[in-house]
């Protein structure tokens, strides 16, 4: 199942946590076969000053950004499904964080499936059990 670690330039505020969590499992409806009682999500903050693009710091720029990686396993995902994915995280990340520095980053890392696992079971176990 998914794990999705977001790092947004904020201070920690309950409310941006919670917007943020409310829409992630939504990103990745698009990848079919995700179940999101099984998707966890972690969500850290980094205050705007601290975090740096060419040489200066958020604040500076006047922006807003933030990280995402999306954990699946790699082989029953298409190139589309994950593209769907991504844009459909920028879309929600941005509205949620408002004015994102263009160089805001999401990955979807393809974890291959005898290394990826849910329980102690990979998910190359999984398929052939």
């Amino acid at each position: 199942m998914p794990i999705l670690t977001v790092i947004a330039s904020a201070a920690k505020m309950p409310r941006l946590t919670n917007a943020i969590a409310g829409m992630l499992p939504d990103p990745t409806t698009p990848i079919p076969k995700k179940n999101p009682q099984l998707t966890a999500i972690v969500i850290d903050h980094v205050p705007p000053d601290s975090w740096l693009v060419a040489g200066k710091a958020l604040a500076e720029h006047g922006k807003n950004s933030y990280d995402m990686d999306i954990e699946i396993a790699d082989e029953p995902h298409t190139k589309d499904e994950k593209t769907k994915c991504i844009r459909a995280a920028h879309a929600g990340l941005a509205r949620r964080r408002g004015n994102p520095y263009e160089e805001s980053h999401i990955r979807v890392q393809d974890v291959r499936a005898g290394r990826y696992d849910l329980g102690g079971r990979t998910q190359e176990y999984r398929y052939h059990h």
